[in-house]
């Protein structure tokens, strides 16, 4: 079982940065793929970039590539989501989500979420 607790977002103007945090807690974060997903008002929920559980590979959503860096630390039980060179189209509410197998992809099954936390970039 895995609890997760998104922070870090705000409000900025577009071309500023932001970076979110993930806080887990269950004793098999370490071994947890984990993924961020946002939601933009009046859409679906879109992938935003995925994390395997000892950090050697990562997957992004083409939107965000090159411009958002996903990263864990399992002894702090954190991931993040550092976002550079945002854009009014990246205004969202920014999920955490964790699964107990080996997927970190937009079409793996997450077994866990956050609550969420707002962005909102101003143009």
């Amino acid at each position: 079982q895995v609890q997760l607790v998104e922070s870090g977002g705000g409000l900025v103007q577009a071309g500023g940065s932001l970076r979110l945090s993930c806080a887990a807690s269950g004793r098999t974060f370490s071994r947890s793929p984990m993924a961020w997903f946002r939601q933009a008002p009046g859409k679906g929920r879109e992938f935003v970039a995925g994390i395997n559980w000892s950090s050697g590979s990562t997957y992004y959503a083409d939107s965000v590539k090159g411009r958002f860096t996903i990263s864990r630390d399992n002894a702090k039980k954190t991931v993040y989501l550092q976002m550079n060179s945002l854009k009014p189209e990246d205004t969202a509410v920014y999920y955490c989500a964790a699964n107990d197998g080996y997927g970190y992809g937009p079409t793996t099954r997450y077994d866990y979420w956050g609550q969420g936390t707002q962005v909102t970039v101003s143009s």
